[in-house]
């Protein structure tokens, strides 16, 4: 059965207005939306309608808003395009399957990071990441500080192809699965995951090092493989 159509409410159809007008340009970046007065008197609807709209906006990315200003419009940041996402995926992250996905996804997605540094990682970038390798090591003592600089590595992957989207979804997958990695470095049925994590790093960095692309595609497949299996291991046993 047909669901019946829902009256739009007054803000989402000033949102609607401006925002087709921000994407067909109408107004451009960098260009301020008329004042609230105007837009009121434009679309004939009262201030709050007019401030919700902009607060949408804002929140899409697509304006700025400073308390006695008319609102500017901004270029979205991939940051922003990709939290925009977040709701969405940590409701997909509630069940098992949606686990699995986005397990997936961060695969294809590091994977593609390790062949793209192993053929194109600058002297100073393979520094970079080496940096990021050695406080790794030393924080094997701390599981706290680990997590931490165990992102930390991943990270120096996603900026080095100097895609400004790429350290934000790699960002995005870091808070998604930050449960996964959570759990696997503190199951107590596996000892020695934090060294066994940070050996799989090293392997990775030095295929990255040694110019190896294939080297690095498997060094990297290995490792979220282990990551993987830990965590289905733990979730099964009730950790």
């Amino acid at each position: 059965m047909s669901r019946p159509i829902r009256p739009q409410k007054l803000f989402e159809q000033v949102l609607a207005r401006l925002e087709a007008r921000i994407i067909d340009k109408t107004y451009g970046i960098g260009d301020l939306l008329p004042s609230e007065r105007d837009l009121m008197r434009e679309f004939g609807v009262g201030r709050p309608a007019i401030r919700e709209a902009l607060i949408h906006l804002r929140n899409m990315g697509l304006v700025e808003l400073r308390s006695g200003e008319r609102a500017l419009v901004i270029r979205p940041t991939p940051e922003v395009v990709v939290d925009a996402l977040s709701g969405v995926a940590k409701h997909m992250l509630s069940a098992t399957d949606g686990v699995r996905n986005f397990q997936n996804a961060r695969l294809f997605f590091e994977v593609g990071l390790a062949r793209h540094a192993a053929l194109h990682a600058t002297e100073e970038d393979i520094d970079e990441l080496h940096a990021a390798l050695e406080i790794n090591r030393e924080a094997l003592t701390d599981l706290d500080r680990f997590e931490k600089t165990d992102v930390a590595f991943h990270y120096v992957l996603a900026i080095i192809p100097r895609n400004p989207i790429f350290p934000a979804i790699h960002a995005a997958i870091a808070e998604w699965l930050v449960q996964q990695r959570h759990i696997t470095l503190n199951w107590r049925g596996r000892k020695g995951t934090a060294e066994q994590a940070y050996l799989a790093h090293k392997f990775i960095y030095d295929a990255i090092a040694a110019r190896d692309p294939d080297l690095a595609e498997k060094a990297m497949r290995g490792h979220l493989a282990h990551v993987e299996n830990v965590f289905w291991e733990a979730v099964e046993s009730g950790a």
